[in-house]
């Protein structure tokens, strides 16, 4: 579904082209990712070859991502310094305080800001890693791109698979996600849309007659989350009001994705600290 490995370097690289903070790679970046989820860019930064990440820390408001997230680097990270340069922390990313050097890069990715559905949450996110940041710190946000909001007629449907296996690490089934329904509300003016998410876990099992895995519904899951819907002229706006500007925007985690391209199909927003306090 995602190359992470690829969209942690890329994400490595804006923060290296758009940033104006002192440090240097061979000190080692301090990267904070909010929202994190499994936390896997962060995962996948740590875990590069030529690795100018010195710490990863993630916030999360959810204590079963947090140990999940805890989890995939037990699994990720063998190399024992590696697992200890990353640290997951239980807390609100609108108003998070950690005792920790200041941050070089912070990044809210997956459309993870979407889970802010007012300004004043917004604003309070952005100052709490305004406070996180040094000055010329980037803070690296990915949305779905504007012109779904102005598409909204029909939602738009999202499905990936992940393959499930077992502690033995033998496949046992798949875990198939679907992001949104035809069905799914939009109120126009808060710009949030109640996306419908559901789950199902498929068990594996082998087709006799022609030795082909086939999957049945085992298990399924289905709920309603509120997400708002951004502009790039937002994020700017919001942006400014916690101490911000805007260096550069993209239409992908990806080289040369420009924003207005017609296969544009996220909205990167690139925002890098300014010289003073809020």
């Amino acid at each position: 579904y995602r190359d992470f490995e690829e969209e942690a370097k890329f994400l490595l690289k804006l923060h290296k082209t758009h940033s104006k903070t002192f440090s240097t790679d061979t000190e080692g970046l301090a990267v904070l990712d909010l929202g994190a989820g499994p936390a896997r860019h962060a995962i996948e930064a740590l875990k590069l070859e030529s690795n100018p990440v010195k710490t990863v820390t993630a916030i999360d408001i959810a204590p079963e991502m947090v140990k999940y997230g805890n989890e995939v680097a037990d699994a990720e990270l063998p190399n024992e310094r590696d697992r200890a340069s990353f640290e997951y922390v239980e807390s609100d990313m609108t108003k998070f305080e950690l005792q920790h050097e200041p941050f070089d890069s912070t990044w809210i990715l997956l459309g993870s800001l979407q889970h802010l559905i007012t300004n004043e949450q917004v604003v309070s996110c952005f100052r709490a890693a305004h406070r996180a940041l040094r000055v010329g710190g980037t803070l690296i946000v990915e949305l779905p791109h504007p012109k779904e909001t102005f598409c909204m007629v029909d939602c738009t449907r999202n499905s990936w698979e992940v393959p499930l296996e077992d502690d033995r690490g033998k496949p046992y089934g798949k875990l198939q996600v679907i992001w949104g329904d035809e069905g799914d509300d939009f109120d126009p003016i808060s710009q949030v849309r109640n996306f419908t998410v559901s789950m199902f876990i498929k068990a594996a099992k082998e087709n006799q007659a022609n030795h082909q895995s086939i999957h049945d519904p085992l298990q399924s899951v289905k709920d309603m989350v509120p997400m708002r819907q951004f502009t790039s002229q937002e994020i700017d706006a919001l942006a400014r009001c916690s101490g911000f500007e805007v260096a550069a925007t993209y239409g992908a985690l990806e080289e040369d994705a420009g924003v207005n391209d017609n296969d544009a199909y996220r909205l990167v927003s690139v925002l890098r600290k300014k010289d003073f306090q809020m």
